[in-house]
């Protein structure tokens, strides 16, 4: 069984891999588009909705509160449980020194910088750092190197005492020093960075990163030395709440707001919270998106609510109701009168709470982030590059992204990159690396693997079915069946055995008349194309190592993979493997026209795919069943598991205890960097487990790991890029991670807020957001920045 753990001092910042559930809208997607040069500026990212206005158009004063999901576990970003509450907050109280603007790409923050760059490159890289002479921290101290020698220090991984979940770049400065004077700092690094702008950001004062004791525990619930243009009031447990207040010391543009409010609030709660008009900022789903603009039309219209409760009652249906709440059977008048009560009730209630979000806009775009098609490659049949391949050319990704953005009236393209999304400059796609779809390859690819119809049947008598060179790949088979087999443990031998009928806590159990897609024996009245919901086996043990981060591992020289893969970059039309070797046909229809399952020595090809089951998950769970009938007509038997929402990524993605799963990854300016952990090769550890970082699918070559060491290392912006969407393309051939959407971003917003909303790509801008002004008479009806 794969672990996760994490070697002392050799952390990196993990990336929290996000979940599609209820609040997350039915699934998100992406934005991205193909382009055949290198440079993409022709791929546009869908902009920003955030109401801009200019400064003087916005009022002075006033309160915002805005949800978050739970109080963030810490106010340290650099700890390992920091959480995006825990980015939104110190946002707005601690120095960013090149924040994302609307395309994704790190621009230099005035308010802290006048200058920094790259001045030497040779024998070692020196960036200096021109600081604002007015940057201060709020006890009037100015901002300088201490607090970026203390920075390098408490994250450089050399001192185990600081708890820190991430080095990545600090441990590859040598020395940083004072400059020409106190403006200035210098920073040498003893190997060269390329994403040296990503360092510092969020920089704390030397009274947090100076001392262990300060870093581990003093940061985690406040923070008194800040320097944005909010300050940090209090942390509320029992409210819920962390307040912000102008601050005084702030030397840039004021804030607007005299306070904002971060308050937790579930996802669930979030539509109520809005009637009640306990929050003016949350992100929403789309089922409170639909109801906010319906509420808009009906208040235009000067109508009762279209939707909710009776809205759907018939005047025939209702003098039927009248009648029998008014005839001489008593009892059922009695009956019926308590339910037109009840409606009624429901009715008025529904009025309010419409009544109340015709106060809200909603603003969307698409998130920093895509959702991906995860294929565990660890073992089973997906640890067949040919299967995972083929199970990749099946899809229709266009339907999928389709299917989850057109009803949102956001752009519906398949994502073509692992490592940007559509509009940041490094942005390219790579997808024609691994394919498009394509049944008939698919088919064939499938039946090189030894994966054919007349295998499903009946188990030979030794002989492996399909090609040559399938028969040399027995043994290793053997030996990966043989590991699947014990990593389910006893509990998946019970139910395999028919001993055992119990499902783990919060999963069906395994009589729910389910079924498995593509098998025949459907129950009665079953569709096609609707699937299994079985029981899981029971996990192995699970630890707390198994959510920590894998410690980077290097390598040295070129492997044979690295030289292989190059070969394959010469040959037209991707990666050797992506297609069938040439004359291998994809397996005969039936005589009904339909494909049969597939198999080998008897052995159906069937594959494990888990999906959350709470009810926020309903999209996410759709959209397996699209992807599990996509399979099903290629001739892979599909089982579906529901687990519960809090251990799916937990007891089953982060374990490798899955064959499929759909979770997201979110898009970063700096992938050289922050994607290395969710693309590494897996390394073997001394006892015989893998070390996978964030690499959850198992799947990594050494080419890949060299091109991402190489791009870390590239002082030239446009040579690091190449190198990256060279790693992309790599990453795609290797058939692990199956990129198919952004996520959609849908945020509700009172209608007189400005500055705020979905911000994309890109970051708040605090200092500005606020209530717009009244207009003056003859001004513009809509002002610009």
């Amino acid at each position: 069984m794969s672990h996760v753990g994490v070697p002392r001092g050799t952390a990196r910042k993990r990336r929290l891999p996000a979940l599609l559930t209820a609040g997350v809208l039915t699934l998100p997607a992406l934005a991205g588009c193909s382009s055949d040069g290198d440079e993409t500026a022709a791929v546009a990212a869908v902009p920003q909705d955030v109401a801009r206005a200019a400064r003087a158009q916005v009022a002075n004063g006033g309160k915002v509160t805005w949800a978050i999901d739970a109080l963030p576990a810490t106010l340290n970003a650099f700890q390992a449980d920091a959480d995006s509450a825990t980015t939104r907050i110190t946002g707005a109280l601690l120095p960013t020194l090149f924040p994302l603007d609307a395309q994704g790409r790190p621009q230099l923050n005035p308010d802290y910088l006048e200058s920094a760059k790259v001045t030497e490159t040779e024998p070692r890289q020196v960036v200096v750092y021109r600081l604002n002479q007015q940057a201060v921290w709020s006890d009037g101290r100015e901002i300088g190197a201490p607090d970026f020698v203390a920075q390098w220090r408490a994250l450089s991984g050399k001192d185990s005492a600081f708890w820190t979940a991430r080095n990545a770049g600090y441990e590859r400065i040598e020395k940083i020093e004072r400059g020409h004077d106190d403006l200035e700092v210098k920073v040498t690094f003893a190997k060269p960075y390329a994403d040296w702008r990503s360092l510092f950001s969020p920089l704390y004062p030397k009274q947090v990163t100076g001392s262990p004791d300060a870093f581990n525990d003093g940061a985690r619930t406040t923070i008194k030395e800040t320097a944005g243009p909010f300050r940090l009031r209090e942390v509320d447990k029992k409210t819920g709440s962390v307040t912000l207040t102008r601050s005084p010391r702030w030397w840039g543009g004021p804030a607007k707001l005299d306070s904002l409010v971060f308050k937790a609030v579930k996802p669930e709660d979030r539509t109520q919270a809005l009637t009640e008009g306990t929050v003016d900022v949350a992100d929403i789903d789309s089922t409170t998106a639909h109801r906010i603009a319906q509420a808009a039309r009906e208040g235009a219209a000067g109508a009762p609510p279209a939707h909710g409760p009776g809205a759907a009652l018939t005047p025939a249906a209702a003098l039927r109701s009248w009648a029998v709440a008014h005839g001489t059977d008593e009892e059922a008048a009695e009956e019926e009168q308590e339910a037109r009560d009840d409606k009624a009730r429901a009715a008025e209630a529904y009025a309010t709470e419409q009544s109340g979000l015709r106060g809200y806009v909603v603003r969307k775009s698409l998130e920093p982030a895509y959702t991906q098609l995860a294929l565990n490659g660890e073992t089973g049949p997906l640890a067949d590059d040919r299967v995972r391949k083929a199970v990749a050319r099946a899809l229709d990704r266009q339907e999928l992204a389709d299917t989850v953005l057109k009803p949102l009236g956001l752009p519906a393209q398949p994502l073509g990159s692992h490592l940007a999304v559509a509009g940041q400059p490094a942005y390219k796609d790579s997808s024609d690396a691994l394919g498009k779809q394509d049944t008939e390859q698919a088919q064939a690819l499938l039946a090189d693997a030894g994966w054919t119809r007349e295998g499903a049947l009946a188990r030979t008598d030794g002989t492996k079915a399909g090609s040559e060179s399938e028969k040399k790949k027995d043994a290793d088979t053997k030996a990966e069946e043989k590991k699947a087999d014990e990593k389910k443990g006893s509990a998946g031998k019970d139910a395999d055995d028919g001993k055992a009928n119990r499902a783990a806590p919060g999963e069906p159990s395994a009589d729910d008349g389910l079924y498995i897609v593509g098998d025949d024996n459907k129950p009665d009245g079953a569709a096609d194309g609707t699937h299994v919901i079985a029981p899981a086996p029971a996990a192995a043990d699970q630890s707390a190592a198994l959510l920590r981060q894998a410690g980077y591992l290097g390598y040295t020289g070129l492997s044979e993979d690295a030289r292989d893969v190059r070969a394959q970059d010469r040959q037209p039309g991707g990666a050797a493997g992506a297609y069938a070797p040439a004359g291998t046909a994809a397996p005969a229809q039936g005589a009904d026209g339909a494909r049969g399952p597939l198999g080998k020595n008897g052995k159906p090809l069937s594959l494990r795919f888990v999906l959350p089951s709470g009810p926020g998950s309903a999209g996410l769970r759709s959209v397996g069943e699209r992807i599990a009938a996509m399979l099903d007509t290629i001739g892979i038997r599909t089982v579906i598991t529901k687990v519960s929402d809090d251990s799916y990524f937990r007891d089953h993605v982060a374990s490798g205890d899955y064959d499929m799963a759909l979770y997201s990854w979110p898009a970063t300016a700096y992938p050289a960097t922050d994607d290395r952990p969710i693309f590494a090769k897996p390394v073997p550890a001394t006892d015989g487990s893998l070390l996978v970082e964030q690499n959850y699918t198992r799947v990594g070559t050494d080419h890949i790991d060299q091109l991402f060491d190489q791009a870390a290392s590239e002082l030239d912006e446009k040579a690091s890029r190449d190198l990256m969407r060279k790693a992309d393309a790599r990453i795609w051939a290797a058939a692990g991670s199956i990129p198919l959407f952004q996520r959609p971003q849908l945020v509700a917003t009172g209608k007189k807020l400005v500055n705020v909303g979905a911000f994309g790509l890109g970051v708040p801008h605090y200092q500005d957001i606020g209530y717009k002004a009244p207009q003056a008479a003859g001004a513009p009806a809509h002002p610009t920045k």
